[in-house]
């Protein structure tokens, strides 16, 4: 038998010089390192009325127990140094439970499990066939947990159970299902004629030239706390499709729902180090060393890095990538997108969009309609029933009755959301409903929904990107002046128009800089059609085909043509 002892000092020898393990060794690593990692959900219901928030009408799925460790080569381990962090519920601000912290030990060791398993490991010689089918095996096991992860997801983000349960789940499983079909077709390549001086000019009889596509390796991906099931369906889904083994880091403020993902990963046969799933902070650890996601995007070891974000923090993460060993890189950030609503549309249908577009999961949402632009000939009733749709919508817990809104994720969320409001009054802008914290005994992160009219471009919540229930209304008279103002940004994720004229409809999607463009609605999302943004907002494309493009690399092969008789 190995020692513990010894087992750290063969680790440490061969991370510190990232040389392939032994077989043995890598089994007494894994053997010293396991350990129980689940912790206990309780106590929701008495923390909603301690809150303030009432009677919760807790759902029968939410488990009694969560994973918490860090999903390495299919197994739970504890963080090398034994650290932790608390996750909370932003309804209650109560702990949910304490989740191993990953340090950059844990991305070395993740990183290196993903590396076996794609070179020379079982997922880098599973083929097409067999990825397809694994990918539906883990949507099935999705689909049949759906509930229990919309519970665990509304609980940990505090977004409202039933609009984690119709929208977030089903996205995100239909984008798992999606990207299985791609799995074996992603890698089709092309013969070429090669007839140029340099090549004899004799074409197909003289040279064989095609190219292959194969997988960019070992990736790593980073996704954000608004939605953390579905942004991992987005990473995960192209990346597993296309063969790649993956490093998946979370946010810190929620981590739950995509270690019980994890669990189901293991389950529906995935073979160890194709998919790893860390918990822990972005550029710094809580003891002071280089956090998980920064170790991500300056590893050696990777390929590729994705990440959903901030666009501060994507800027870094290419500087990082950039001065490492110049991996690929992919990425999904901010926006203050433009929603332009003309006087000839259907305003009913205009206000309803509007509303959903901002107000939709608190407003924390990288797309959101947050420069709301409506022409001057409808202007006044647009603004009143805006108001009234949003004085119509109820604020409280996931779990809390008849309730639509939940509280902001965490309480510099909550600041920053609030700080910006005030500003809002401050520079002029006409507050017409909310404006500010909700005050009725809560202890929850809880904004009220806000909606701003005659609001000034040179505001800073017209510029900025609040991530909250704010709602920033200005008018327009002509087409000239919508268009050079909904442009008047840094960011260009996305827009909306609102009108019955296709010619008014073509000339914004041809002169509005924004990846995505909705006519007549707004947060129309489906896997088969590609997200992302000009500018500011990002570089590559989610979803759809050209989501594959992020995750192959094009091998050019010529073989010279010669008589072997």
């Amino acid at each position: 038998p190995i020692s513990k002892a010894t087992v750290s000092v063969l680790y440490w020898r061969e991370f510190s010089t990232q040389k392939k393990a032994t077989k043995i060794m890598q089994s007494s690593i894994r053997s010293a390192r396991r350990y129980a990692t689940r912790a206990a959900i309780e106590g929701i219901a008495d923390s909603y009325e301690k809150a303030g928030l009432g009677k919760a009408n807790i759902p029968a799925a939410l488990p009694k127990s969560v994973e918490t460790g860090l999903f390495i080569n299919n197994e739970f381990v504890k963080s090398r140094k034994g650290k932790t962090f608390q996750t909370l519920d932003p309804a209650t601000t109560k702990v949910i439970c304490e989740v191993q912290e990953a340090g950059l030990d844990d991305v070395n060791d993740a990183v290196e499990a993903a590396r076996r398993a794609m070179y020379g490991g079982e997922w880098g010689k599973t083929g097409g066939y067999k990825r397809s089918l694994l990918m539906n095996r883990l949507a099935d096991l999705m689909e049949a947990n759906l509930h229990e992860l919309a519970a665990l997801e509304s609980l940990d983000n505090g977004k409202n159970l039933g609009e984690c349960t119709a929208a977030d789940l089903p996205l995100a499983i239909a984008c798992i299902r999606y990207y299985a079909g791609w799995a074996d077709k992603a890698f089709t390549g092309t013969t070429t004629e090669l007839s140029g001086p340099g090549t004899g000019m004799g074409g197909f009889h003289t040279h064989f030239s095609y190219t292959r596509h194969e997988p960019v390796g070992v990736v790593g991906q980073i996704i954000p706390w608004n939605f953390p099931l579905l942004m991992a369906a987005w990473k995960l889904g192209p990346a597993l499709a296309c063969g790649c083994s993956v490093v998946l880091k979370t946010a810190e403020q929620t981590p739950l729902s995509a270690l019980r993902l994890a669990e189901l990963i293991r389950e529906a046969g995935f073979p160890p180090g194709a998919v790893n799933i860390l918990s822990g902070w972005g550029d710094k650890t809580t003891y002071g060393e280089v956090g998980p996601g920064t170790a991500i995007a300056r590893h050696m070891d990777l390929q590729k890095v994705a990440f959903t974000g901030s666009t501060v923090v994507g800027q870094q993460i290419m500087v990082d990538a950039a001065q490492s060993n110049l991996k690929r890189v992919t990425l999904e950030l901010g926006g203050k997108s433009p929603n332009i609503v003309f006087a000839d549309s259907n305003i009913a249908a205009a206000v309803a969009g509007a509303h959903v577009g901002l107000f939709l999961n608190q407003g924390q949402c990288c797309c959101a309609g947050s420069r709301l632009f409506v022409e001057d000939k409808i202007y006044d009733e647009f603004v009143k029933q805006c108001v009234e749709a949003a004085k119509a919508r109820k604020v409280g817990g996931a779990f809390s009755p008849g309730c639509v809104q939940g509280p902001q994720v965490s309480e510099e969320q909550f600041q920053k959301v609030t700080n910006l409001i005030e500003s809002g009054k401050k520079q002029g802008a006409k507050c017409v409903a909310g404006g500010g914290a909700v005050s009725q005994g809560q202890k929850g992160y809880f904004v009220q929904p806000t909606v701003f009219a005659d609001v000034g471009t040179d505001t800073d919540i017209w510029n900025t990107e609040i991530f909250g229930p704010v709602m920033s209304i200005r008018k327009f008279s002509s087409m000239d002046e919508v268009v050079d103002a909904a442009n008047d940004t840094e960011y260009g994720l996305a827009a909306g128009v609102w009108t019955n004229d296709t010619n008014k409809i073509q000339h914004i999607v041809n002169n509005v800089r924004a990846g995505s463009i909705w006519v007549n609605g707004y947060d129309v999302f489906d896997a088969a059609a590609p997200f992302g943004g000009f500018k500011m907002s990002g570089m590559g494309r989610e979803l759809g085909e050209y989501a594959l493009r992020n995750y192959t690399e094009v091998k050019q092969v010529t073989q010279v043509l010669s008589k072997t008789w």
